[in-house]
């Protein structure tokens, strides 16, 4: 077999790689040399604006199969039979790091996946944890920015996270997670993940019910501890990438099992919490773990930036059988994501291999940076026509429902919704061993103590009323470490 050609962009075979065209052996380079201008004009090109969040992450392929029957809930092709099967992707990341930061620092980790269904491209995008800092949208872009760089100095900022933790008791659960062990896991294959939100199912009766999607990892959970997380954050940064890679490489494949809770419409209308309240749980005695099915990654990509970097993933990306429920912060995620991809990819950013849905895809979207004809060619661009043969199928119609009866206003609460206490306390006390509840005090004193300027006793003293509410040996733990007064006003916050 004959070598292969060094080539241009165009094809076009080439020698002089690596020297210049210059006039004479030490003259200036001449401006005609094109293959300097192309090499050099791609490379200062290769990289694209990197996710506001979740900009650190790894990727693998592999494979999800259905190991138990669930088509009582759903009509979703890929859950129509035990055995079925289907390719899959999944992309795990820091939030609020840069795509440069450590991969071990204190923080939630993404669990996106991306499932290649033959009635779409299913996306499931949580993270490791259940909860979330926030539960409405519009806080957002304000949350993100406390976990980000203060814009005068560029630094991160103690300050500024617990300033908006502190104002915002909601996240308190959430915080909790993050200051134990479990925010800090051992890589991505020691770690659960979680849809987190509130989606639905929709049967073959058209019936729906509410889900939350949970996946156990097989490996068992394995955590840094702070001191272990930051050393490891300077001797490899990238340790939970190579770790991922390594393991898929030697044959060691990761393995989750996939989990529903499911929770009927009247259940929901009963539930003590707002069932679509992304920082409240569903209590697993009240809503057992049904199993599913098992994922399995088993390839890492050929290339990082070609799949890892350029991969998206949204909600919005259902299928059918799979659908949306009232919760406000994923309400919020179906326009944001996609609009994102949209700005950092491209528009056709789904005909990239890592995001085409490998089955067929008929539709009028056309033109647009990086539009590629080669499915759809000189087929019409609008609907209805009477030249191509696209027709919508009924059986694939969305499920109708009945909005309740309200006017149209700014809520953020119902009679419970102001009940931030309850589940972390719970958490603290229950679910906690009392080696874990140590490490938490210790991680949160460490976190607080690293606050400065002239609101710093402000800050931690409204913290305090938080945890002080959640538990009172947790706010006494805290309190004490921190060398802080207890007085009767913090206390009276517990009650």
């Amino acid at each position: 077999m004959d070598p292969k050609k060094l080539t241009l962009s165009n094809g076009a075979p080439y020698f002089e790689h690596q020297d210049s065209q210059t006039a004479g052996p030490r003259g200036p380079v001449l401006l005609q040399d094109f293959i300097l201008q192309e090499n050099l004009a791609h490379f200062v090109r290769e990289r694209i604006p990197e996710r506001v969040v979740h900009a650190h992450g790894s990727g693998a392929y592999g494979t999800f199969t259905v190991t138990h029957d669930i088509s009582q809930y759903t009509k979703a092709r890929l859950f129509s039979n035990v055995g079925n099967s289907c390719r899959m992707f999944a992309r795990f990341s820091t939030v609020g790091g840069e795509r440069g930061s450590a991969d071990t620092t204190r923080d939630p980790r993404g669990f996106a996946l991306k499932f290649y269904t033959e009635d779409g491209n299913w996306d499931l995008v949580g993270n490791n944890t259940p909860v979330f800092f926030i539960k409405d949208a519009k806080k957002f872009p304000d949350f993100i920015h406390t976990q980000k760089r203060v814009p005068k100095t560029n630094l991160k900022s103690a300050a500024m996270m617990w300033d908006f933790w502190s104002l915002n008791p909601e996240s308190l659960h959430q915080v909790l997670i993050l200051m134990s062990d479990r925010g800090t896991p051992y890589g991505y294959r020691h770690m659960h993940g979680f849809g987190s939100h509130t989606f639905s199912m929709i049967n073959d009766k058209n019936e729906r019910v509410w889900v939350k999607f949970h996946f156990k990892t097989k490996q068992g959970i394995k955590n840094f501890s702070d001191e272990e997380a930051m050393k490891m954050a300077g001797e490899n940064p990238d340790f939970a990438q190579e770790d991922l890679c390594t393991a898929i490489e030697e044959g060691n494949f990761p393995k989750w099992t996939m989990y529903i809770q499911v929770m009927t419409e009247e259940q929901a209308r009963d539930f003590r919490w707002n069932p679509f309240d992304i920082t409240k749980v569903w209590f697993q005695g009240d809503f057992p773990l049904i199993e599913v099915g098992e994922m399995e990654l088993n390839e890492v990509p050929v290339n990082y930036f070609a799949h890892v970097e350029q991969s998206i993933f949204s909600p919005s990306n259902l299928i059918n059988g799979i659908s949306f429920s009232p919760d406000k912060m994923l309400q919020g995620r179906l326009f944001s994501y996609p609009d994102a991809h949209r700005y950092r990819v491209g528009v056709n950013a789904h005909l990239l291999e890592v995001n085409r849905c490998p089955f067929a895809v008929n539709n009028y979207q056309r033109d647009g940076f990086m539009a590629d004809s080669s499915h759809y060619q000189d087929k019409p661009n609008y609907h209805p026509n009477s030249f191509d043969d696209i027709t919508p199928d009924p059986s694939y119609k969305s499920f109708e429902y009945e909005l309740d009866s309200a006017h149209v206003a700014s809520y953020n609460r119902n009679e419970h919704d102001d009940d931030h206490y309850t589940q972390p306390g719970l958490l603290y006390s229950k679910a906690m061993n009392a080696e874990q509840r140590q490490h938490l005090v210790t991680n949160i004193v460490g976190s607080l103590n690293k606050i400065k300027g002239p609101k710093k006793d402000e800050i931690i003293n409204r913290q305090l009323c938080h945890f002080f509410r959640a538990n009172i040996e947790l706010g006494m733990k805290v309190a004490t470490q921190l060398n802080v007064v207890i007085d009767a006003n913090m206390m009276n916050h517990s009650k």
